[in-house]
């Protein structure tokens, strides 16, 4: 976590700036001694090349479709600048450098895109096997090049033990150089901060808002915290978590149990204990108290998901992907619990067509897909199968 977090004010967030004016403002005060102003901004620049539009579906809610990136998920604004990033920071270095990721999604296609056949970086990807749809495994096992998928014996908890054993493995870190495009590594959650303060900006209300936030690891909300302690007003966060709902039941009793993560619809939230966490009681001081001050949170099943989504589509004509659907689901429970009704924005986190297998029998209609995910599907899978130790990892980490 950061030393300190800047309060950039209230007149920097109603200012009328570009998207990527928000982005240089609100990342330099953290980059500043590492990045100039002007190379911030130039990367900045060739990260954020989409656009990030807020769909209103009626007077009190609205959606941040964050999806428009090169892979369709919100994960493409934090891989694109940590890759940018990181080759910028390496351009007069001697070495090469090699980036572990543990994906339950969306996380490995976007780092996978991100740092593709940029010099001196290789990306080993850790995914579960038969736990991430089959489109999202396409979009990151058909690279090749520098990206090199590992299908893993195990869940995502797994994926993620071993990568953080790896950093905690002194021995290896001397032998090979490492970093991490997970949350784990704070440059994952800047980006993510700024699309907070952009839609804040974008509702033209100078009020207060209420956000909901589909949640597995937590890193997504956490980039929101960031925001609001930069000087956003938000009335609430809201975590809506599917059935692993440990963030939920920490709520209420102030205790974290270790759970085995269970398989739903919504697989980049199949997320046994959320790494950013830790960050959350960083930033209350451990107080459970005060975070339930600032964020609320439910988990709601498959059945539950899939009855938002066919009621989205039928009321507001509008699909979504099952995670987008757990936050409409947690944006409503906050509205029944506390009758507010205060302006909602729903993060939208994946385009439907990479769930078009689970979402054409709900809606009853055949979702065109967009062309970067028909070229991944035809394209060849190529991964390396391994079990969930630690020791198969680094053996393999040593020899290749």
């Amino acid at each position: 976590m950061p030393e300190t977090i800047p309060h950039l004010g209230i007149d920097f967030f109603k200012s009328d700036l570009s998207y990527l004016e928000f982005a240089v403002g609100m990342i330099h005060p953290f980059t500043k001694d590492d990045i100039s102003i002007s190379e911030l901004a130039n990367i900045c620049e060739s990260a954020f090349d989409f656009p990030v539009p807020i769909i209103e579906l009626n007077a009190n809610d609205s959606v941040l479709e964050l999806f428009h990136g090169p892979t369709l998920a919100f994960k493409d604004f934090a891989a694109r600048f940590m890759a940018k990033t990181m080759s910028y920071l390496l351009e007069n270095e001697n070495q090469e450098l090699t980036i572990l990721v543990a994906t339950s999604g969306d996380t490995g296609s976007a780092v996978a895109n991100g740092f593709f056949g940029k010099d001196g970086i290789n990306v080993i990807i850790l995914y579960p096997s038969k736990r991430v749809s089959p489109i999202q495994e396409k979009q990151l096992t058909t690279l090749g090049g520098n990206i090199t998928a590992l299908e893993i014996d195990g869940t995502f908890d797994d994926c993620q033990r071993m990568v953080k054993a790896a950093f905690n493995d002194e021995d290896l870190r001397n032998r090979r150089p490492l970093s991490s495009a997970n949350s784990i590594n704070v440059a994952r959650l800047l980006p993510q901060s700024v699309y907070y303060a952009w839609s804040w900006n974008q509702c033209k209300k100078n009020e207060t808002v209420v956000f909901s936030v589909p949640s597995g690891n937590f890193g997504n909300l956490t980039g929101g915290l960031l925001a609001n302690r930069m000087g956003i007003p938000v009335e609430k966060f809201i975590a809506s978590t599917n059935v692993n709902d440990v963030f939920p039941k920490y709520l209420i009793s102030g205790n974290v149990d270790n759970e085995e993560a269970v398989q739903t619809l919504s697989n980049a939230m199949d997320v046994g204990v959320p790494s950013n966490l830790e960050r959350i009681q960083n930033l209350f001081h451990d107080d459970v108290d005060q975070i339930k001050v600032n964020i609320s949170s439910w988990s709601f099943n498959d059945e539950e998901t899939k009855i938002a989504l066919r009621n989205i589509n039928e009321k507001s004509n509008y699909l979504v992907d099952p995670h987008t659907a757990v936050g409409f689901l947690g944006l409503e429970k906050y509205r029944y619990k506390t009758h507010s009704t205060t302006k909602g924005i729903v993060l939208s986190t994946a385009h439907p067509g990479k769930f078009h297998d689970i979402l054409e029998p709900l809606v009853r209609e055949k979702i065109a897909l967009p062309e970067q995910l028909k070229f991944a599907m035809i394209k060849e899978k190529v991964a390396h199968y391994m079990s969930n130790r630690y020791s198969d990892l680094k053996e393999f980490l040593l020899t290749t």
